[in-house]
């Protein structure tokens, strides 16, 4: 059944993925797809791999970070 697929920064907290994984099973349950069926992936991927406006997200975003 579905599969999903989250890309986030490396460095956000289990406690968050947890919450991710659980939120978005949520809303597949609530249209009628059975939990079991519902896959979630989240890949962590460094800032430095990531763009935006052209250039890393290390340049472009310096400041901003994952939530913790």
């Amino acid at each position: 059944m579905p599969v999903v697929n989250v890309n986030v920064w490396k460095g956000i907290s289990e406690e968050n993925i947890k919450k991710i994984i659980a939120g978005i099973t949520n809303v597949f349950v609530n249209i009628g797809i059975p939990r079991q069926a519902v896959e979630v992936i989240v890949q962590e991927i460094p800032k430095s791999h990531w763009g935006i406006d052209g250039k890393p997200a290390t340049e472009s975003r310096p400041n901003a970070g994952p939530p913790q």
